[in-house]
């Protein structure tokens, strides 16, 4: 929770310190999001994009499932807690990108910050709790669309938070068309101490052909 930001690196990626800890948690639709896709087949030749990614929980899962995926936030910590995860976690090698909605940094600030901006185009977008605000939705699908092959996929677990619809709509301004609604009800949480905490919410599955 403490707020360390000396040198205004977060400052400068528009993190302030009312927002600074939250990639730093496990969140409920993360787990739900890595469950989805701890049973998805692996494809060789299909690229991911992890965004929001936090403490990169659906990434590792993926990563250590043989897929080709990048983990992606706009957090400045959060490729060094990724890789303390992977170490943790017995893995390494995964690949960390920057990725944010809304006004993009400069690549002058990137490189002096030591990142590397997302580039690439991606089969499968992947994300969790992303729509928390109402200007989310038009920012968020802007940010997919600008990385999703003409033909991809996104799944994103949003645990109802009430603009599922205005993201839809704006991903349709995209091409992408939402094929499958997974409610996740019925699979609550498990805590490290065996008690089972209720989820509301569900994975909005959307493809682009």
């Amino acid at each position: 929770m403490q707020y360390a930001d000396p040198h205004g690196h977060a400052e400068a990626l528009g993190i302030g310190s009312a927002i600074w800890p939250l990639f730093g948690l496990v969140w409920p639709s993360s787990i739900q999001l890595a469950r989805q896709l701890k049973t998805r087949p692996v494809c060789p030749h299909e690229h991911i994009l992890e965004i929001g990614c936090g403490l990169g929980l659906s990434s590792l899962v993926l990563h250590r499932r043989g897929a080709r995926v990048d983990a992606s936030d706009c957090h400045p910590l959060a490729p060094k807690f990724l890789a303390m995860n992977q170490a943790l976690n017995g893995l390494s090698g995964l690949s960390y990108v920057h990725a944010q909605w809304g006004e993009a940094p400069t690549p002058q600030l990137l490189a002096a910050l030591g990142l590397t901006p997302a580039q690439q185009r991606y089969d499968l977008i992947v994300g969790s709790d992303l729509l928390y605000e109402r200007s989310t939705p038009a920012l968020l699908a802007d940010l997919v669309d600008r990385h999703a092959k003409p033909q991809a996929e996104v799944w994103i677990v949003d645990p109802d938070r009430g603009h599922r619809a205005r993201f839809t709509k704006e991903m349709a301004r995209h091409g992408f068309s939402l094929i499958e609604q997974i409610c996740l009800r019925d699979r609550p949480i498990l805590t490290p101490e065996g008690e089972e905490l209720p989820y509301k919410g569900r994975c909005l599955q959307y493809r682009r052909d």
